[in-house]
């Protein structure tokens, strides 16, 4: 029996509200030509966004954590050449380097066949979906989550707990993950925690408490400890980043008392002394020295 028009008009005004609604194809990432892609969730799933290129610093960039970078450059080695290596907790002051060592490991391993897949902390609960999709490449993969911390009961905690553990599904064996935080077992920690088994906030098993808090951090077979410069750490790293900012625009700046009290200065305004914190003094100082110097870009060239 055929339609009628009034029929066919109404299943062709659905469908094309449907069409609206689902997500549009997405090409798969080509990672002969990207070397980093970003999960990106849907309603009914997610998929690979590339990302491009970014400069950003290198290795020989990352200075006053030479212990950290040696203990994570060796890591990835091993995995790069098939062997057996660990998945990596960096954690630690904020500004240290965590992030910028994990992007820069991109950077000089990618001809390594190194890649890179970031994912949001609370894109971990499609764990398994995002490594499902890599395990049949030809690549090795750090699947990296950035500044993570939790708050007990979260879905995503269970799910990188569980991923870790391979207890319920195993990530195979060419993809590593690599998780920075400011907290040591990225949950909070609090003065309770340290009452020993004194019933603290109706807790009876006191101990398992804290053993369930430690749990996901155990799980990481390597701990990264990122911590705040000492002075004379911070001023090394500052001039060495004065120099080589300099250096770049054919130039120099004396390092002196004058320079050295506006480092220390530095740190009091922003409460802090680490490797961002030298960056960005060495920007302001070089920037305003070399304007009111009469350098500029044309002159560098």
């Amino acid at each position: 029996m055929p339609l009628d028009s009034e029929l066919i008009e109404q299943i062709r005004r659905v469908l094309t509200a449907v069409e609206q609604i689902l997500p549009r194809p997405v090409p798969d990432t080509d990672w002969t030509v990207h070397h980093a892609a970003a999960w990106r969730r849907r309603p009914l799933a997610g998929w690979l966004e590339p990302l491009a290129s970014q400069g950003g610093p290198g290795l020989e960039d990352l200075l006053g954590i030479e212990e950290q970078k040696a203990v994570v450059v060796q890591n990835v080695r091993q995995f790069l050449a098939g062997l057996p290596a660990n998945n990596v907790l960096l954690w630690g002051v904020r500004g240290t380097g965590k992030s910028s060592l994990v992007r820069a490991l991109l950077a000089a391993h990618a001809r390594d066949g190194l890649r890179l897949v970031q994912v949001d902390k609370d894109d971990l609960v499609m764990l398994h979906d995002i490594v499902d999709g890599l395990r049949d490449q030809p690549y090795r993969f750090i699947l990296f989550a950035d500044d993570v911390s939790f708050e007990p009961g979260e879905s995503s905690y269970k799910a990188l707990k569980s991923a870790l553990d391979g207890s319920v599904y195993a990530v195979p064996e060419n993809v590593l993950i690599h998780v920075t935080s400011n907290r040591r077992h990225l949950l909070p920690e609090f003065e309770t925690d340290n009452r020993g088994a004194l019933l603290v906030n109706d807790e009876i098993h006191h101990g398992e408490a804290i053993e369930e808090k430690i749990s996901l951090s155990g799980r990481f077979g390597l701990w990264v400890g990122f911590h705040s410069f000492s002075t004379e750490q911070y001023l090394a790293v500052v001039r060495q980043w004065i120099d080589r900012s300099c250096a770049a625009r054919g130039t120099s700046l004396p390092w002196d008392e004058r320079a050295r009290a506006a480092a220390v200065a530095w740190t009091h305004k922003k409460g802090d002394a680490s490797g961002r914190i030298a960056w960005q003094f060495a920007a302001h100082w070089v920037g305003s020295e070399l304007l009111a110097g009469g350098h500029s870009i044309s002159k560098a060239r």
